[in-house]
């Protein structure tokens, strides 16, 4: 009943710049953090940049001036805007949102299908 699609993934050299987009539809009552995380070959899925409702970002330390994170409320979007990227931040890159799907209901946790970010040395 809830999707999360991701966009933008692809093939960069280092240095470059990608803007991953993620748009969550479907049956929608609140969205509350929404986040990115990824996943390097034979590597564990790791967070990368969160941001709450209110607007309120972190990130993990190796992407902390390179890459960020937004949201539109209204469209029910995230980006992630990733500049001055290296050959580490290969990955596949999952979208991830706590969705709320009706008033008084719980909150799920929703991901995305990934899309492949490749860097190039």
């Amino acid at each position: 009943q809830v999707q999360l699609v991701e966009s933008g993934g692809g093939l960069v050299q280092y240095g470059g710049s990608l803007r991953l987009s993620c748009a969550a539809s479907g049956r929608i009552f609140n969205i509350y953090d929404m986040a990115w995380y990824r996943q390097p070959p034979g590597k564990q899925r790791e967070l990368v940049a969160h941001i709450s409702n209110g607007g309120r970002t972190n990130y993990v330390d190796s992407v902390k001036g390179r890459f960020t994170i937004s949201r539109d409320n209204a469209k029910n979007t995230v980006d992630l805007q990733m500049n001055s990227l290296k050959p580490e931040d290969t990955a596949v890159y999952y979208c991830n949102a706590e969705i709320q799907t009706r008033l008084l209901g719980s909150r799920g946790d929703y991901w995305g299908q990934g899309t492949q970010v490749t860097v190039s040395s």
